[in-house]
């Protein structure tokens, strides 16, 4: 068992089952990230059809800011999975993730807006458009050539996603940047501990 997982709170068969799915891919796909994330993408809209249960305190937002609970993290730190939670009104600053990423909407809307770095901009940044995405709704969020974004919760309730990533994201420091001036910084998303 790996060290970031929670042993006190446990998932669903359907969650073991498509954690097995993420493994195989990784593993079978390799370095390719445009197969290995539409492959995980669709393990991922299967398990929300079925119907995702998380544990409440794998899904309880902070006062403060967005968290991630780890659900699962390979030994390896070849990818993880998280419980990703905003509270109403709560966003992320702009920043990119350093790997591939794939999540899926369990509850609450998302508010989505995507960059990419542009030199020529004032702020060294071009902004891409926005999307929403509501509960089942499933997408590839980054792979590395296509990285950046900034995301909050857009309704009256809490957002609680599912997020894979290719790689410990807890742990993998990522670049947030300013959208005022261009300057960015070295940050770590760490993972966050359910009160239980």
């Amino acid at each position: 068992m790996s060290t970031h997982e929670t042993p006190d709170l446990t998932m669903d068969t359907a969650f073991d089952e498509f954690v097995a799915a993420v493994e195989q891919e990784v593993r079978s796909v390799g370095d390719d990230e445009q197969a290995v994330t539409a492959a995980i993408a669709g393990h991922l809209q299967t398990w929300l059809g079925r119907g995702v249960v998380i544990p409440e305190p794998l899904r309880a937002p902070h006062d403060d800011h967005y968290v991630m609970y780890p659900l699962h993290v390979a030994e390896d730190g070849s990818f993880s999975i998280a419980s990703a939670v905003w509270n109403v009104g709560q966003e992320t600053p702009v920043h990119d993730h350093g790997t591939w990423g794939v999540i899926g909407i369990v509850s609450g809307l998302e508010k989505e807006k995507r960059f990419v770095p542009d030199v020529a901009s004032a702020n060294g940044l071009s902004f891409l458009g926005e999307d929403f995405l509501r509960p089942g709704d499933v997408e590839v969020c980054c792979t590395t050539d296509q990285d950046v974004h900034a995301v909050s919760a857009a309704s009256d309730e809490p957002c609680v996603g599912i997020h894979v990533y290719g790689a410990d994201i807890g742990t993998l420091p990522r670049r947030a940047y300013s959208e005022d001036d261009g300057s960015t910084r070295t940050f770590v998303s760490a993972w966050a501990a359910p009160t239980v």
